[in-house]
């Protein structure tokens, strides 16, 4: 049970950090309209149609059709492309779309993608499909080496998007029913909001110095499928603050009643646990839900596990995720703001890699959201405070192993 604070200890606690003043309530839409184009800078933009997709049973398909169906052209960009039946399908379907007389530009992370099947590349090669590979693995460039493309991203026609966490291999396929199929969340975009995701596409691209070969593909700003208002935020490897870093401490300064993090890897830096605490310290409801026993990373696992102690004294109900490995990425806050796409509550992400994220206004969104999130509930495990101090010493010293490498997770 979450202790409410007195309402001038409350509003000293928002004070600590920045929270926006804008005419509209607290937490309604049209405060986190102003508070996050206060703290981000970047417009939202109306219109759009955001269409969740769970599991690869749901979001293969669906991506596979826009490409089967595409005209003009094709931008794929992946951190994960492994090995499987599905990767084999896609590369087909992007063979295809290239024989054809599409465009098709595909963009893999050097070292997410390192095990992609090299005949596969061959045959994408030989159909004419333009296959980059971002920031190559050369020493001694260790920056390029950490500062990886993290970024979920297929655009087909300039019209329509997708974006999320799911990567092209095995493990996506199926519907999260057994550890042989990961749970995972993507998105389907249709609206203006499609060209601010084809912009973080464009922008690691160029990096590669290759020319973007279609750039008169007509950009859907005037087109209106949905009722979503939708902003695009690209985060970048920096030192210091990313707007990665930025959002997610504009979502705990603002946030007024309830907020729900889902994410594959939770390892924040000390200032955002602490910023997530004094958060449920003036009352707000803070669920965080991770994976259990199966997991990609048992290292992340462990440094998350870190962190849970002082959330827990702080009242934040922490729940790990029991029939398979748990990689959605997801935020709500307040049921009228979602943020989406390729980021985790991770130092990786706020720091170190390349994102790109997707905040939706919409409260039928955040509502269906919410209920996918109540679903995952029910097949999780609630870590309770007073089991939590009990756990083995063995299990505190391994935290302590892994707390000086946190900055790479």
């Amino acid at each position: 049970m979450i202790e409410q604070r007195p309402s001038d200890e409350r509003n000293r606690l928002r004070r600590e950090w920045e929270r926006v003043d804008s005419p509209f309530p607290p937490g309604s839409l049209g405060h986190w309209q102003a508070a996050l184009e206060h703290s981000l800078g970047i417009p939202f933009t109306s219109g759009n149609r955001i269409e969740p997709l769970r599991n690869g049973v749901e979001i293969f398909p669906a991506m596979l059709d826009a490409i089967e169906s595409a005209t003009e052209s094709i931008e794929f960009l992946t951190f994960v492309y492994w090995s499987g039946e599905i990767a084999k399908r896609f590369a087909e379907a992007l063979c295809r779309a290239a024989g054809r007389g599409v465009t098709v530009q595909v963009l893999l992370d050097s070292l997410g993608a390192r095990v992609m099947s090299r005949r596969l590349l061959r045959e994408m090669h030989r159909a004419g499909v333009n296959v980059q590979w971002f920031r190559p693995l050369r020493f001694p460039c260790i920056w390029d080496y950490t500062h990886r493309t993290h970024r979920k991203i297929l655009v087909c026609d300039g019209t329509i998007g997708f974006t999320g966490g799911v990567g092209i291999a095995a493990e996506w396929e199926g519907d999260a029913r057994s550890p042989a199929e990961w749970r995972d969340t993507h998105f389907q975009v249709s609206g203006p909001a499609v060209t601010g995701l084809r912009a973080a596409f464009v922008s690691n691209w160029l990096e590669t110095a290759e020319p973007m070969l279609d750039q008169g593909v007509a950009m859907p700003t005037a087109m209106n499928p949905g009722t979503a208002l939708a902003q695009v935020i690209r985060g970048a490897a920096c030192i210091g603050w990313s707007d990665i870093a930025t959002l997610f401490r504009t979502i705990c300064a603002n946030v007024e009643r309830e907020l729900v993090i889902a994410t594959a890897y939770f390892v924040p830096d000390a200032i955002t646990r602490d910023i997530l605490c004094r958060t449920a310290a003036r009352g707000v409801k803070i669920q965080l839900l991770v994976p259990g026993k199966h997991t990609d990373y048992r290292v992340s696992r462990i440094a998350a596990e870190s962190e849970f102690e002082p959330l827990l004294d702080s009242g934040i109900e922490i729940y790990k995720f029991v029939p398979t490995m748990f990689h959605s990425k997801l935020i709500i806050a307040d049921r009228v703001l979602s943020c989406i796409g390729s980021p985790n509550f991770n130092q990786r992400s706020m720091k170190k890699d390349e994102e790109v994220c997707l905040n939706v206004l919409d409260q039928q969104l955040a509502e269906l959201l919410l209920a996918h999130h109540v679903e995952d509930l029910s097949r999780s495990r609630k870590i309770t405070r007073r089991a939590w101090k009990k756990r083995p010493l063995l299990r505190r010293l391994m935290e302590s192993v892994v707390d000086p490498f946190k900055g790479e997770m």
